[in-house]
């Protein structure tokens, strides 16, 4: 249960599981590659679960030996969990929910008093945003044309979510 408890949280850390190791490990036991990868799928969720909520380790023992794990392999897995307990709290909290961080934001106004090519959209300005955004330490630019009325909309509908959010929000 050791070593197929490090080749979980190995796998949960990001690095690779060795399959061909732990197929060797649980040949003794006779498992069939479904009951190994459900006992794979187990271990990691049992092992991420309680790295999530902070659980201890005596609780943790006592939770799987209530759901009828043996005391020897319930030690082994408790042992790693203590040991890994704040890697994979680090893992998790890298891997939650992020934002997408805006950089920058650019605006530009443009009103086309006269085309040979447009013919409908003539004196009618539209307003393009620019932001410079970070997503997965990548930045990009993404931009947004539209009308001026549309804009007007969007800006009514941002003063009122803002206005939403300092009633919400408690006072310091």
């Amino acid at each position: 249960m050791k070593l197929m408890g490090n080749q979980v949280v190995n796998g949960i850390l990001g690095n690779s599981i060795d399959y061909e190791n732990i197929n060797k490990l649980t040949a003794d036991a006779k498992l069939e590659k479904g009951d190994v990868k459900a006992t794979i799928a187990a271990i990691s969720f049992i092992l991420t679960s309680s790295a999530k909520h902070g659980i201890d380790e005596e609780s943790l023992s006592n939770e799987l030996q209530q759901l009828g794990l043996p005391k020897e392999s319930t030690a082994a897995l408790c042992r790693i969990f203590s040991v890994k307990f704040s890697l994979l709290q680090e893992k998790l909290k890298n891997d939650s929910f992020k934002l997408t961080e805006v950089k920058k934001i650019d605006w530009q106004v443009d009103h086309i008093l006269y085309s040979s090519f447009l013919k409908s959209d003539v004196n009618n300005p539209s307003v393009k945003l620019s932001f410079e955004v970070k997503e997965n330490d990548e930045m990009t630019l993404q931009s947004i044309n539209m009308s001026s009325s549309k804009f007007q909309t969007l800006l009514h509908e941002l003063k009122q979510a803002c206005a939403i959010m300092e009633e919400t929000t408690p006072s310091s």
